[in-house]
């Protein structure tokens, strides 16, 4: 076996080898080389999108296929449309102002392709959050490797096949493998990684790659919080947040992962998620339109932090009356009577269970949220501007929905990224472009040489006059 993985890492270094060989010969492609593969891109997926569908159906024996279109599928295409429709902007070098110290001179900054891009996929959303990083490498002008999970098999092979006829070993290699081949992934010198995936690994992956002095944009998570504020009706604050929550049965890095809520209105809460869950899926058992948890680790890792509260005196309610049994499939379980000391407030849940954390000032809600690590978003449910602002202004995240959950991810035209133990760096839209992308500046000058002024001898009578000019 270990012969094996020595040969998968021979491959791997000879694979990342050829990219670096290839950019160099090509190290700025021209817009229509770059948007005709986005074209390409894009058609594959619509024309191979039930396939895909039905291999991330398969690796979670169970997934809604509505689930995949509205967090695989859209969001890839739209992420093409948009970056298509932008990328000839975006690649214009951006004129600068070159100050009257440098004159005369122009200033301007090209956006230049940084080389291979290294993009380590979760398996969560294993279309999007391949095609999506993909898309804007491409559209930067990049070579990419990508390193697509272990848990997807079925996913990894469905992708492999559309992106091999569409590109060759000298643009994008797909790489395969379990968590030595994953770290060996990190290690490679990259010009640039992305990761998606937890903030623990995410620790690992920056570790490695800073032996080569990488630069990497960690998409972590983290425990994303709604605060339900005091002004809003509890009825249309869990309609807000529900779909976010139940959406891939939770299995989202900004999933909302805790709800802050009035102390006087967290039975009204319980009762409302329970009517509303009601509405939306009657029962889980044997309901297509509910998605399964991906695989028994994820599944076992979720009964310990269930039974991990109920031992430490939790009150354990399911949305739908239904118990969590040996299927990989249960409704959100929603939790009352937490302490800190639960694993269920400590870690990040990435699944349908929903604590429900009681206040009874607004400010004992900012207070909590801040007295813990800062998370990927943070959710307000309330129509109140100034309590909106408040909250805004007084706490840290990578994003924010007001009066939604989730929903901000697919913004296209904004930056989406991390903060602290929630991540660092951004991608998508123009932000993506230029994360992707070395900024490099260029100045310029004519004929005329305005800096031999300040040359030696110093003392001159100009030097005098242009410090009085400047330094004032």
């Amino acid at each position: 076996m270990s012969d094996n993985i020595e040969q998968q890492k021979a491959r791997l270094k000879k694979a990342f080898t050829t990219l670096k060989a290839s950019f160099n010969q090509q190290p700025f492609p021209e817009y229509q080389s770059r948007n005709s593969k986005l074209k390409k891109l894009k058609q594959a997926i619509l024309k191979q999108q039930d396939k895909l569908i039905s291999s991330v159906d398969a690796d979670y024996n169970g997934r809604s296929k509505d689930d995949t279109i509205i967090g695989d599928i859209l969001p890839s295409i739209n992420h093409i449309n948009y970056t298509s429709k932008h990328l000839r902007k975006w690649m214009k070098p951006k004129r600068r102002h070159v100050g009257m110290a440098l004159a005369p001179a122009s200033l301007k900054v090209h956006y230049q392709p940084k080389g291979v891009i290294g993009i380590i996929v979760p398996w969560n959303f294993p279309i999007m959050l391949t095609l999506a990083p993909l898309a804007t490498a491409i559209a930067a002008g990049n070579k990419v490797m990508l390193k697509l999970s272990e848990f997807t098999p079925e996913t990894n092979a469905a992708i492999k096949s559309m992106l091999n006829d569409l590109f060759s070993d000298n643009d994008v290699v797909i790489i395969e493998g379990e968590a030595e081949i994953a770290a060996e992934f990190s290690s490679l010198p990259f010009d640039h990684l992305l990761f998606t995936g937890s903030t623990g690994v995410g620790k690992y992956v920056m570790r490695a790659a800073s032996e080569n002095l990488t630069p990497v944009t960690l998409e972590l998570g983290g425990k994303s919080p709604v605060i339900v504020a005091d002004d809003m009706d509890i009825a249309t604050a869990v309609e807000r947040l529900i779909y976010g929550k139940c959406l891939n049965a939770g299995q989202i890095c900004v999933s909302p992962d805790y709800v802050l809520c009035p102390n006087n209105k967290i039975d009204d809460f319980v009762a409302a998620y329970q009517t509303k869950f009601k509405n939306m899926y009657q029962k889980v058992e044997g309901n297509h339109d509910y998605g399964a948890i991906i695989n028994q680790r994820q599944f076992e890792r979720l009964k310990g932090l269930l039974e991990d509260a109920k031992a430490k005196n939790a009150t354990i309610i399911s949305a739908s009356g239904e118990e969590v049994g040996k299927q990989k499939k249960f409704a959100t379980q929603l939790i009352l009577n937490t302490t800190d000391d639960m694993k269920v407030m400590q870690e990040e849940i990435f699944g349908p269970i929903l604590p429900i954390v009681g206040y009874d000032k607004l400010n004992d809600a900012i207070g909590y949220i801040n007295g813990h690590p800062r998370p990927l978003a943070l959710y307000i449910m309330s129509f109140d501007s100034s309590t909106q602002q408040q909250i805004l202004s007084q706490t840290h995240s990578g994003g924010v929905c007001i009066n939604d959950t989730v929903m901000h991810v697919a913004a296209d035209d904004a930056p989406f990224g991390g903060i602290g133990p929630s991540g660092m760096g951004h991608y998508h839209g123009l932000e993506g472009f230029q994360t992707f992308s070395h900024a490099k500046t260029v100045l310029k000058k004519g004929w005329f040489d305005a800096g031999k002024f300040i040359h030696p001898p110093y003392g001159t009578k100009i030097q005098q006059l242009l410090f009085k000019l400047f330094l004032r």
